[in-house]
């Protein structure tokens, strides 16, 4: 088994995600297979009790684990299933441990974190990067690991020490280190300046670790004097220093390595030069040159709570990127907090109000995502109302779908103070209610979480259409309430449909309004599965409405050459500040300024 760590110094948010991805579609490119680990230095158990404005979207996989967005990176750029264990936080490992002291399994020892929480970490490492995560038999050949955080942390204390450990038990040819670091170009004077990554490697060597390969985050192209002083100050191979510099989307960034012989220097390190073949990225390389080519925009109006953050919705983004690239359309999205549509915002900030507004009728589609808490759900419910008043395209996901429920009882059965419990307890007309296994007293991982099983009930309707009339599909949820089951025969006999439910009959998984171009609600989170060359269904029935494809998307199913087709294309995001527009986003450690994406 060999194992790539990767690093990062200087600051935060470089891209160390992005980067990992990156190596790790480089090395499966070359033949190998590739798993990952994300290590979390918080003290959390898992995401799951986190804000988005903390550490952005709550990732959601196939087993219910509630792990960091760096997996859906991962996921996304290796096309595989990873497990909550991929994901390792000293909460798990400090939780673990005590665990085993509680039961007495160290024999009355002193508990101490060397070697024992120590032990606990290259434990897990070894035990979860056995595990196939590519659907096929037998361990992978490589193993990505991701230490979050910066390097000199406190926190990171125990994980760099254990990780010391383990590159010596492991042995050198079996371990290779890439440190992501920073060397910022000053304004004044336009130098690159390579101290802060000598400073930054010295703090690693002190801890015990021995970077083989620098990547450096640079705004252009290292020069090769400072490559030169770099090596020498960091006692790195000239060849092993890589450039991560600007590029004009973020599938160009594992080409960017791979013109630099990245895999090359990593197979050297990890004795597999010779063995493995050269990395076959012709097809990524196709759809990261197509991104670059799209005009034609397609605005899609973002209605949520978190706005303020575009990584709160990383897997929307992403995913909605796949499905405007699949129509070959360039994606714009205006984001618009959902509380400045409503009345109240209209009496206290009448800009922020029109602003909002003007975005929303200026969109070609209306997208609402899933989110928690009572903040902007009326605003919401507006979104919905436009959208379904006015035939315009809409999505909504998980809270998405349940507010969309409630403004039809509203507006269609006239039950004006229709709601959810979780808004409104005392409602006459409860619309979503809490469901009965969950835990209104503790937070962490009591949701109905994971892969759950969709059946249609409806064969012929657009969602079943765009499963490709399959008779189930399986999707992952992460919620606490759902579609009132008592009052779903009201909603149908006035025209919602329910065309997907669980395998009981009664939860409601899917709603559609039959005679609208496409208003789909859905209480799963399609967006965890979408995948580069193949878009979420729904997400790209989204993008087909309001780029008027859907109706030939229906008929043919989708063309192989969009199959073909994925990435950020120039990918333009905009909010509004005190009624102004403004750029704004971050997409996997990576920030779009509308003049490129920077790493």
């Amino acid at each position: 088994m060999k194992f790539v760590l990767v690093t990062g110094g200087v600051i935060s948010g470089l891209g160390k995600g992005v980067t990992a991805s990156s190596i790790g579609l480089i090395l499966k490119a070359c033949g190998l297979r590739v798993t990952s680990i994300k290590i979390d230095p918080y003290l959390n158990t898992d995401a799951g009790t986190m804000s988005p404005f903390e550490h952005g979207e709550v990732y959601v996989l196939d087993d219910g684990g509630e792990v960091d967005l760096d997996l859906g990176n991962y996921e996304r750029f290796l096309d595989i299933k990873l497990t909550g264990d991929n994901n390792i936080t000293t909460g798990k490992i400090y939780q673990s441990v005590i665990d085993k002291e509680r039961r007495g399994d160290y024999l009355g020892k002193t508990v101490q974190v060397v070697p024992h929480i120590t032990d606990a970490i290259q434990e897990w490492i070894e035990r979860v990067a056995v595990i196939p995560v590519d659907g096929k038999d037998g361990p992978p050949d490589v193993c990505v690991i991701e230490l979050g955080g910066t390097i000199g942390d406190i926190e990171s204390m125990p994980f760099i020490e254990a990780l010391g450990q383990f590159s010596y038990r492991v042995g050198a040819g079996n371990f290779c280190l890439i440190h992501v670091s920073l060397v910022p170009v000053l304004s004044v004077v336009g130098e690159q300046k390579t101290k802060p990554t000598q400073h930054s490697v010295r703090g690693l060597r002190s801890l015990g670790l021995t970077p083989n390969i620098l990547a450096c985050r640079s705004t252009t192209e290292l020069e090769e004097n400072v490559k030169e002083k770099i090596s020498r100050f960091c006692h790195v191979p000239l060849d092993n220093i890589m450039t991560l510099y600007d590029v004009s989307n973020i599938w160009r960034v594992p080409l960017l390595l791979r013109d630099q012989k990245a895999h090359e220097a990593i197979l050297k390190v990890l004795n597999l030069k010779g063995v493995v073949q050269e990395p076959a990225l012709g097809e990524w390389t196709s759809r990261a040159a197509l991104c670059d080519k799209l005009q034609e925009p397609v605005r899609v109006a973002m209605v949520g709570k978190y706005t303020g953050l575009s990584d709160a919705y990383l897997s929307v983004l992403k995913a909605l990127v796949h499905a405007s690239v699949a129509c070959h359309r360039k994606l714009c999205i205006d984001w618009i907090a959902a509380s400045d549509l409503e009345d109240e915002t209209s009496r206290e900030n009448p800009e922020n109000y029109r602003s909002a507004w003007k975005l929303l009728k200026g969109a070609n589609a209306i997208l609402v995502p899933g989110g928690f808490g009572d903040r902007g759900v009326e605003g919401k419910i507006l979104a919905a109302r436009y959208a379904r008043a006015n035939r315009i395209p809409f999505l909504g996901i998980c809270l998405g779908m349940q507010i969309a429920v409630i403004e039809f009882a509203r507006s269609i059965l006239g039950l004006l103070d229709a709601n959810s419990t979780e808004f409104d307890p005392s409602t006459q007309n409860p619309c979503v209610i809490f469901m009965p296994e969950g835990s209104k007293t503790h937070m962490g991982g009591t949701m109905r979480l994971g892969s759950r099983r969709t059946y249609f009930k409806v064969a012929d309707c657009k969602s079943a259409k765009l499963y490709e009339n399959q008779s189930f599909i399986d999707e992952r949820h992460r919620h606490r309430y759902e579609v009132n089951p008592d009052m779903v025969q009201q909603l149908e006999d006035a025209g919602l449909s329910f065309t997907g439910k669980d395998e009981s009959g009664r939860r409601m998984e899917i709603v559609e309004l039959p005679n609208h171009p496409y208003f789909i609600g859905v209480q799963f989170h399609p967006e965890f599965k979408s995948r580069p060359g193949t878009p979420s269904a729904l997400f790209l029935g989204l993008i087909a409405a309001a780029t008027g494809q859907l109706e030939t998307l229906l008929k043919k199913g989708v063309p192989k050459t969009w199959s073909l087709s994925n990435g950020t294309s120039g990918l333009k995001s905009h909010r509004y500040v005190n009624g102004t527009k403004m750029a704004n986003g971050s997409l996997d450690g990576i920030y779009c300024n509308g003049n490129g994406i920077h790493v």
